[in-house]
């Protein structure tokens, strides 16, 4: 009995933690800190309802298996964060107009800048032939 309340408090807890990632998606104002939001958020989240599995069902199999799940999740989760933003801020999306702090603006100058529209697949095509000297028309 007082094993199923604890099972019920943190699956309620990770669940909570889950629809605050999800809320901080859809409310926040650009990329980096909504990665930020479901980062930290949604780890947190899914390891308490992995741990909450643990704790239900008591076995060595489930438990190793949401003790792996939840190192893996809190091994990969944040490098993948990482990376997303990272390949996002050198391809150019915005940040927030009220960001003040942009500590890579110096470090990688090779940022483009925002385009205002979208390359069609022939402008991609030519830009391709010109940097590496094909000469041969699209489409061939």
């Amino acid at each position: 009995m007082m094993l199923d309340i604890v099972t019920a408090i943190v699956v309620i807890a990770g669940g909570a933690f889950v629809f605050i990632a999800g809320l901080g998606i859809w409310r926040m104002p650009d990329l980096m800190i909504r990665m930020h939001a479901s980062t930290k958020a949604g780890t947190l989240g899914v390891g308490l309802i992995l741990a909450a599995l643990a704790i239900d069902f008591g076995e060595l199999g489930v438990v190793s298996r949401s003790l792996a799940a939840i190192v893996f999740l809190l091994l990969t989760a944040p490098v993948a964060a990482h990376m997303i933003g990272r390949a996002a801020y050198r391809s150019g999306v915005p940040l927030w107009e009220r960001n003040v702090v942009d500590e890579y603006r110096d470090r990688w100058t090779e940022r483009p800048e925002v385009a205002t529209d979208q390359a069609t697949p022939e402008d991609l095509r030519r830009e391709l032939a010109a940097r590496t000297g094909d000469a041969r028309p699209a489409g061939e």
